[in-house]
C-alpha cells in the first residue's frame, strides 16, 4: 500500500509541474501574440510605412522585423516604433532597404531632416498612445529640424511634465517647446 501511495503523489508531483509548466508556457505565448499584435497595430497606423512588406515575429518579448522599406530612415523608424511599445524586450532588425531614392545631394539635406522630423512626431505620438499616464489624442506634435512643438490640453502638471519628458527622450530630439495647457479640475 505505501508502494501504491508513492507512486499516486510521485504522479500527482509530477502531473502538477508539467500542468505549471504548459501554463506558464501559454502565459508567455499570448504574451507574444499580444505583443505582436500592437507591434503590427503600430506599424500599420504609420503612414510613412508600408505595413503590408514588414512581417513582425515575437519570441520571449523579442520582435523580429523582417521584410523590406524604401530607406535606412524607414528601417530605423520601424525598429524606433516597435522599441517603445510596452513589453518588448529587444529588436532584431532584419529589413531590407530595396530601394533608396536617388535624391541630388544638394536636396538630400532637406529630404532627410524632413523625413527625420516625421520619425520624431511619429515616434512621440506612439509612445503618447500607448502610455495610460499621458492623454496622448489631446496632444498634437510638431517637429521641425529636431525642434518638437507640443501644443494641447493635459489634465494636471504631472502629465504635462511627462509628456515632456518622453518627447525629450525621444532620439534625435534637439530641444522641446512646451505649449501644452492643463485643464483647470
Amino acid at each position: 500500500m505505501k508502494t501504491f501511495n508513492k507512486s499516486i503523489i510521485a504522479a500527482l508531483v509530477l502531473g502538477t509541474t508539467a500542468m505549471s509548466a504548459q501554463a506558464s508556457s501559454w502565459e508567455n505565448e499570448s504574451k507574444d501574440a499580444w505583443i505582436d499584435g500592437k507591434a503590427e497595430t503600430v506599424l500599420l497606423m504609420n503612414t510613412n510605412l508600408n505595413n503590408f512588406d514588414i512581417n513582425t515575429d515575437v519570441k520571449n518579448g523579442k520582435v523580429v522585423l523582417t521584410g523590406k522599406v524604401e530607406s535606412e530612415l524607414d528601417k530605423e523608424l520601424a525598429e524606433e516604433l516597435v522599441l517603445s511599445l510596452d513589453g518588448v524586450l529587444g529588436v532584431n532588425n532584419e529589413l531590407t532597404v530595396v530601394k533608396n531614392a536617388e535624391i541630388k545631394h544638394n536636396d538630400n539635406d532637406s529630404v532627410e531632416s524632413d523625413l527625420t522630423d516625421a520619425k520624431i512626431s511619429t515616434v512621440i505620438t506612439t509612445r503618447y498612445l500607448f502610455n495610460s499616464e499621458v492623454g496622448g489624442t489631446d496632444i498634437d506634435v510638431d517637429t521641425d529640424k529636431g525642434v518638437v512643438t507640443l501644443n494641447g490640453t493635459v489634465d494636471s502638471d504631472a502629465e504635462k511634465q511627462l509628456a515632456v519628458k518622453i518627447a525629450k527622450n525621444a532620439e534625435d530630439v534637439r530641444d522641446v517647446v512646451d505649449n501644452l495647457t492643463i485643464i483647470a479640475e
